[in-house]
């Protein structure tokens, strides 16, 4: 039987592929937490677990009647951004897919009340939310495979931890070891163009509104403690403050381990910064020994 290993919530920002020099400028002359966090998070865990495959909840790609789930034996090729084409331009990619594990997330999807599709075509685009982290967490390491599920824009929280009970049960029918990554931000408006610039810094006072910052910052606490069950509970008033994706990929990453029976605390690889607006973090989630549930029996 499959199991996760080990699963995060990490910021894929585009500030993190740009040169340190520039990075610096942008923020005052210093390095942003995010990138010596990601190098950390390589270090004290991809390059030390043992797992087969990285699932990727990815908040910038957006679905409409279904959630879909790569497919392909490989995916390589060079990512410019249509979004940012001046920070992130050719970047090389090029990992193993998972499809089989891609079929069994398709097959769990109709028990799970929802809709997942494996695609295969090797001209389905590819989004810097998941290419961004590929490149610190998984350039390297040809034997582990990646695959991205993407996020359905007309559901709803009910309907996201449902994809996360689908990827679930597929995981549990596999024989795969996997990390699960939900890969986007806390609160997520950005500064108007005229004033975004004013606003660049890591600096959380930059965050877009007070009331975003302290709903984030509260949230971080709830995720150090293991609180996910409070998560959940407040969904609605964290809505509020315009979560990426409705924070999908949370939800999709909690479902997949067990929703709010999961008890396993957080470890922090980086500041909570802000980015022109936006509440970005990166936060690690171990397996406990006992399983990602309360009362669970260890495997």
């Amino acid at each position: 039987m499959g199991e996760v290993v080990g699963a995060g919530l990490l910021a894929h920002v585009p500030t993190i592929m740009l040169p340190e020099q520039i990075r610096k400028e942008l923020n005052d002359g210093q390095e942003i937490s995010l990138v010596p966090g990601l190098r950390r998070l390589r270090a004290e865990v991809f390059d030390q677990l043992d797992y087969d495959t990285v699932v990727v909840l990815d908040s910038h790609w957006a679905t409409t009647v279904e959630f879909v789930v790569t497919a392909q034996e490989r995916r390589a090729g060079l990512f410019t951004s249509e979004e940012l084409p001046r920070g992130m331009t050719r970047i090389p990619y090029d990992f193993r897919g998972d499809p089989a594990l891609a079929q069994l997330m398709g097959d769990a999807g109709e028990t799970a009340g929802t809709w997942m599709t494996p695609i295969d075509d090797p001209y389905l685009p590819i989004f810097y939310a998941t290419v961004n982290l590929w490149d610190f967490l998984g350039r390297g390491l040809p034997d582990k495979r990646w695959i991205s599920v993407s996020v359905c824009q007309t559901g709803d929280t009910e309907d996201f931890l449902r994809a996360g009970r689908a990827i679930k049960r597929a995981i549990e029918a596999s024989d795969r070891k996997v990390l699960i990554i939900a890969s986007g931000a806390l609160s997520h408006t950005f500064w108007p163009l005229r004033e975004l610039r004013k606003h660049e810094a890591s600096d959380p006072k930059h965050i877009f509104t007070a009331g975003a910052r302290a709903a984030d910052e509260e949230r971080i606490g709830w995720f150090q403690e293991g609180d996910h069950a409070r998560v959940l509970a407040t969904m609605p008033e964290f809505l509020t403050f315009k979560p990426e994706a409705r924070f999908a990929h949370y939800l999709m990453m909690i479902g997949a381990l067990g929703e709010e029976e999961v008890n396993a605390p957080g470890r922090l690889y980086s500041d909570y910064e802000n980015s022109i607006g936006t509440g970005q973090v990166h936060l690690w989630f171990d397996r406990p020994a006992s399983g990602w549930t309360k009362g669970a029996v260890a495997a």
